[in-house]
């Protein structure tokens, strides 16, 4: 295959990824454009429960990414029975996953009044994270059918039911924040009732589909415990928690960048939220060709066609860089108008203004970064990158934070300027990674050709 045509097949095949990844942030955004109507304390505690949930939640979601490629290699290689069982036993890990992430945030619940962040915010952010931790199971529910479905080449039932997903809950939203049809108003806590609603009509509508669709149906895809299978398990966990843990910290790394924040006060807060939730925009339709990219790297791994493979994982980085250089203009370009879609108050409006420009300039490195996740995922090549994660957050871009936002004195700012650090860092790390992995499996495979 040339260039046109990986190029062709990859953008097929992430759009409906991507409009369903951005479905599910938009559950979220439309939380923050309607809570921020009741005012800045409300939108810095969702902006404040939000970091801490999806610091957890994002764990069970890369436990959930396991299934992906592993459904791709086995259609590229023919087994294509394999994919009910593989589905039956990532039900399993993602529902006892499930249960360990409640448990948990309720956990965190206790601890947010020692965050050290402002009292109004304090009452609305426990009160808030305990209303959403219920929607962990059908989250995860959502996310293994819809897994299972990606690797299967069949993206856009769970894109349909995303976007009607985010009609339903800002009109639910509408009817709690504000109290209407009769309902006392609920403020912060009917956004958390909204969306734990939504997201379990969501589960049951993929579900609903899995179940009466013929071309899926034959998989058995309920959850059957006859179709338990030890080994498999193993395969999904070794591959899951790396996965996980690799989404972990780089979320961690943003989230604890949102408490740093937080002790700078509610309007360097407010004013990461507005940013950070444009910024999560592009970042999930990136996703979508991070998770096409895994797919398609995937099956030509099942076929054996080493060369395709570094065609479509290239293919996916050349995507995803043009499209973030877009993102980038328009973030740059528009920073003075877009924090206006979340709140009129004028310092929020100057600070987060400021911040637009530095998620301009790391769009770039976020989308790379999160595209060579994804191929390297499609090689079921998760270790190292876990460790290569770890070192751009952790030992370069989070103390970089630290320094440019305290040390130097540049609050917010400096903060960002760190997580702009460590996300370059990562980016180049993981295209040397896949380069050097493609390479060693093309030298293997022309080594076996040989002998």
């Amino acid at each position: 295959m040339n260039f046109k045509s990986h190029l062709k097949e990859t953008m097929t095949l992430s759009l409906p990824i991507a409009i369903g990844q951005l479905g599910h942030v938009m559950l979220g955004v439309i939380d923050s454009l309607m809570v921020g109507k009741i005012g800045s304390a409300s939108l810095a505690a969702a902006s404040l429960v939000n970091s801490l949930f999806f610091l957890v939640l994002v764990f069970g979601i890369g436990v959930s990414y396991a299934l992906t490629p592993l459904i791709a290699i086995a259609i590229g290689s023919k087994t294509n029975n394999q994919a009910g069982v593989l589905l039956n036993n990532s039900l399993i890990v993602n529902l006892v996953t499930a249960i360990i992430i409640m448990a948990t945030l309720w956990i965190i619940s206790f601890l947010i009044p020692y965050m050290n962040q402002p009292a109004d915010v304090v009452e609305f952010a426990i009160s808030y994270l305990r209303i959403i931790t219920l929607s962990v199971i059908p989250f995860l529910v959502f996310q293994t059918y819809r897994q299972f479905l990606e690797g299967l080449s069949l993206p856009n039932p769970p894109m349909y039911i995303a976007i009607g997903a985010n009609f339903f809950n800002a009109f639910v939203n509408w009817v709690l924040i504000f109290g209407k049809f009769g309902f006392e108003p609920m403020g912060l806590d009917g956004a958390g009732y909204a969306t734990t609603i939504t997201r379990t009509l969501m589960a049951l509508s993929l579900m609903l589909f899995v179940f009466k669709y013929n071309k899926v149906a034959i998989y058995s895809p309920g959850l059957n415990f006859r179709l338990f299978d030890l080994s498999i398990i193993k395969k999904i966990v070794g591959i899951g928690i790396p996965t996980g843990l690799q989404y972990l910290f780089e979320v961690a790394a943003f989230s604890f960048s949102a408490i740093m924040i937080g002790w700078l006060g509610k309007v360097p807060l407010a004013a990461h939220q507005i940013a950070i939730s444009l910024a999560s925009l592009t970042y999930m339709l990136i996703l979508g060709i991070s998770s096409a990219g895994t797919i398609r790297v995937g099956n030509f791994l099942g076929e054996g066609k080493i060369d395709e493979v570094k065609k479509a994982g290239y293919t996916s980085l050349a995507l995803s860089l043009s499209i973030m250089s877009v993102f980038a203009v328009v973030f740059i370009s528009f920073r003075n108008y877009l924090p206006l879609i979340f709140i009129n108050e004028k310092e929020v409006i100057l600070l987060a203004a400021n911040l637009f420009i530095i998620a301009g300039f790391f769009q770039l490195s976020d989308g790379t970064q999160a595209t060579g996740l994804g191929i390297l995922r499609g090689l079921t090549d998760v270790k190292i990158p876990l460790y290569l994660s770890f070192a751009a957050y952790w030992l370069f871009g989070i103390p970089a934070g630290l320094f440019f936002g305290f040390y130097l004195d540049m609050g917010a700012i400096g903060i960002w300027i760190g997580l702009s650090i460590g996300l370059t860092i990562l980016a180049i790390l993981l295209v040397i990674r896949f380069k050097t992995k493609t390479d060693q499996l093309l030298f293997n495979k022309n080594r076996e050709s040989i002998a």
